[in-house]
């Protein structure tokens, strides 16, 4: 069963940008909302270097870590293009106009 955890409303978070939150286990996960109102949520770590990507440029459905321009699938976490590395996804759903996340237990066993 999954442990959901509200953080807040759509408005909570600009679009095209992010918010964090701390989770327990010490990983600060990072919640995007895209242009057209998707929410995902990531482990606020580019795969790279890990730069703070809750810092980065919002563009479609990825996000460019702000210290190497890598993009990042939002989705899947995954690096685009001729870069390698994934970083840890988290659950996340809208729910009576309030946003839910997963309590990170697979962020805390990647750690």
């Amino acid at each position: 069963m999954t442990d959901w955890i509200d953080i807040g409303t759509l408005a909570d978070i600009p679009q095209r940008g992010a918010r964090t939150v701390q989770i327990g286990g010490g990983k600060e996960i990072a919640v995007f909302r895209t242009g057209d109102d998707h929410v995902f949520a990531l482990v606020n770590e580019c795969p790279h270097k890990k730069g703070p990507l809750s810092q980065g440029i919002v563009h479609g459905h990825s996000v460019a870590c702000p210290l190497h321009n890598w993009n990042i699938a939002l989705k899947t976490g995954e690096a685009q293009g001729e870069d390698t590395g994934c970083t840890p996804t988290i659950a996340v759903k809208q729910e009576d106009g309030r946003i839910l996340i997963a309590r990170p237990q697979m962020a805390q066993a990647a750690a």
